[in-house]
């Protein structure tokens, strides 16, 4: 299996787990394209441009696919939207749809340092990739409604002892550390991440898959090499990588797999064999803890895991709020809807808000005046939309109860218990 291959292989899983990750199916697009697998990369691409129809990048790749597969009339309607967007196509592309299509597209090489996002806190840096908010967008647990019990975990297994460096030393406990933040889809982890980085007063530097993954050899480890020299550069940092089941997957099933080395790399870095991780905070999410290779689970790495489970009632209102705060809402009962939501995620409850909302819409576009979303229309939505997240707990139920003998998943297992899920 080629590296090129592993890449494909990777990104493919990632998207398995999270769909609606726009940036990931774009890079798989791209090198599903320079495969030559037009066929897969179109498919890819339209599914960018259904959710962002001036998505330049998938405009221009969906362009050379559609072109390269022979179909040169969609191919020449990309062409025209691109050119209404200011955009020149593509040399040989054809512009109508007449035109033969052309036979070598040309490659794209993906490439260049990994796109970083930095929310407030850190040093200046001269790595022009690096984007900064401002310290109005710092947020911390107190921002996160409910999960009273995680965020009690949170504070004794890694906030207490960094919030006191003094007496930290005075133990011999290092400025670093790791820990998994894990549970279903959905659930808030990368919030409660950027709440932590706004505990520590830290840069938060969020890297997702296509951050680090490149089809050359030896170019993801250097990206992943080069994101934990930025953070050290600005330290204290916290690098909060999403979907670590997919970077950081059991090296047993990567045989022949270039993603293999970057595993390897991954557990060079979080040593920090070299030059040291004082000041540097990793976290990780995953919605698959246990295909996380076991290495990585070493004292030292990611060596504490949590278990974020779904939103409890006060949290259910609270999102429910939040989502309906910029829309015309009459009088709404959220505690009572919150109560009959128990079990779904917040993006269950997002989408039980957005569907109420075009149901008013449509209401509103019938009389010509703007309607107020209303309880029947929640009420109505909330029966139409499952908890998405049962299978997971499937799943999950089977490693809590019979594959723990080391004890990662007892906070699973405890709310497993106590739900009588």
């Amino acid at each position: 299996m080629s590296a090129n291959d592993g890449v494909v292989i990777a990104l493919t899983k990632a998207l398995e787990s999270s769909p609606d990750d726009m940036d990931v199916r774009l890079h798989l697009a791209t090198i599903l394209l320079d495969k030559d697998d037009f066929s897969a990369a179109l498919e890819h691409f339209s599914v960018i441009l259904a959710a962002d129809p001036v998505n330049i990048a998938a405009l221009e790749g969906a362009q050379k696919a559609s072109s390269a597969t022979g179909d040169t009339r969609r191919a020449a309607a990309y062409a025209k939207l691109l050119a209404g967007l200011g955009h020149a196509t593509t040399p040989g592309v054809p512009s109508n749809a007449e035109a033969e299509p052309d036979t070598e597209p040309k490659k794209i090489r993906v490439g260049g340092p990994p796109e970083l996002r930095v929310v407030g806190g850190a040093a200046a840096s001269d790595a022009t990739d690096v984007d900064y908010d401002s310290d109005d967008d710092r947020i911390t647990l107190a921002d996160v409604a409910g999960l009273e019990a995680v965020k009690q975990r949170i504070e004794l297994a890694f906030l207490g002892p960094l919030r006191n460096p003094a007496m930290a030393k005075a133990y011999g406990k290092k400025m670093r550390g790791g820990l998994l933040l894990y549970g279903p889809p959905g659930c808030g982890k990368t919030y409660i991440a950027r709440a932590l980085a706004g505990e520590l007063n830290a840069g938060f530097m969020s890297v997702g898959l296509s951050d680090v993954l490149n089809m050359y050899i030896g170019e993801s480890e250097q990206r992943l090499h080069a994101l934990f020299e930025m953070a050290r550069t600005n330290a204290p940092t916290v690098i909060f990588m999403d979907e670590l089941d997919a970077l950081g997957r059991k090296r047993s099933d990567l045989h022949g797999s270039g993603i293999r080395e970057v595993v390897n790399q991954l557990l060079q870095e979080l040593d920090g064999m070299h030059t040291g991780n004082e000041a540097v905070f990793v976290l990780g999410a995953t919605n698959l803890p246990w295909d996380i290779d076991v290495a990585l689970k070493r004292p030292g790495r990611f060596d504490r895991a949590i278990f974020v489970e779904p939103p409890d009632i006060v949290a259910r209102e609270h999102i429910l709020s939040m989502n309906l705060a910029e829309r015309p809402a009459g009088k709404i009962n959220l505690p009572a809807l919150a109560k009959k939501t128990r079990g779904y995620s917040g993006a269950d409850l997002a989408f039980v808000c957005e569907l109420a909302t075009e149901r008013t819409l449509e209401r509103a576009m019938q009389s010509g005046v703007v309607e107020l979303i209303t309880d029947s229309e929640l009420k109505a939505a909330q029966k139409e939309v499952r908890p998405s997240i049962a299978s997971w707990f499937e799943t999950a139920r089977n490693y809590a109860m019979y594959a723990n003998a080391s004890g990662e998943f007892n906070d699973l297992a405890e709310y497993i218990q106590q739900n009588k899920i």
